[in-house]
């Protein structure tokens, strides 16, 4: 059990650095999808909106085996499997994101740009200062949540072979012939989902405490 335990830790870095290499590169994106969801140009808009339902309207490990065999059929080209993991999860995840940030930009009465231009604000200061604040407050419990999915949806990493946490511990169960490495893994899960809502919480306090 000793040895399972050690290769099960090995395979929870390869969920961390999903998890983490998808937040890294997610979050601005989806930032960039929102604006391009709020443009003026009705051409960008529309080629925005039908990517995030794309996104949003199929299953993740669709999109994983989408991303990974689609070079392959249509150009003939294979690449690793782990920088295709990363790539469905961005685009997947930087949909969701992009969604949250628009609700909470358009939560923002337009009043307070005028304001800022009023009181000699640059734009940038403005959004900065005084939007950006106001946004991530508003948006922080929706993207809380996208960010425990997230850590669930890491076991999804396995549809294309990646020997990620999840894998590993149904390998061990099938070799064993036993359950506990699956019971195993859900605790692994468990506590860095803990230890997400725990920061995320954090956070939450820290800013009701420096606007209270």
């Amino acid at each position: 059990m000793t040895k399972i335990l050690l290769l099960m830790f090995k395979a929870t870095v390869v969920n961390i650095q999903i998890f983490a290499l998808t937040l890294l590169f997610a979050l601005p994106l989806g930032f960039i999808v929102a604006k391009g969801r709020m443009s003026r140009i009705r051409i960008v808009r529309s080629l925005v909106n039908i990517y995030i339902q794309i996104m949003r309207g199929t299953p993740l490990i669709l999109q994983l085996i989408a991303v990974y065999f689609a070079p392959y059929y249509i150009f003939g080209v294979s690449y690793n499997r782990f920088t295709a993991v990363i790539i469905a999860f961005v685009i997947n995840y930087a949909a969701y994101f992009a969604e949250i940030y628009r609700s909470g930009l358009q939560a923002i009465d337009r009043g307070q740009y005028e304001a800022g231009k009023v009181l000699g604000f640059t734009k940038a200061y403005t959004f900065f200062h005084i939007i950006l604040p106001q946004v991530f407050k508003i948006i922080l419990p929706a993207l809380a949540g996208e960010v425990i999915t997230l850590v669930k949806d890491t076991a999804l990493a396995q549809t294309i072979g990646v020997a990620e946490l999840f894998r590993v511990a149904q390998n061990a169960a099938s070799r064993e012939f036993s359950t506990m490495p699956i019971f195993v893994a859900g605790i692994f899960f468990f506590v860095m989902n803990w230890v997400v809502s725990k920061f995320f919480s954090y956070i939450e306090h820290k800013m009701d405490y420096y606007q209270g």
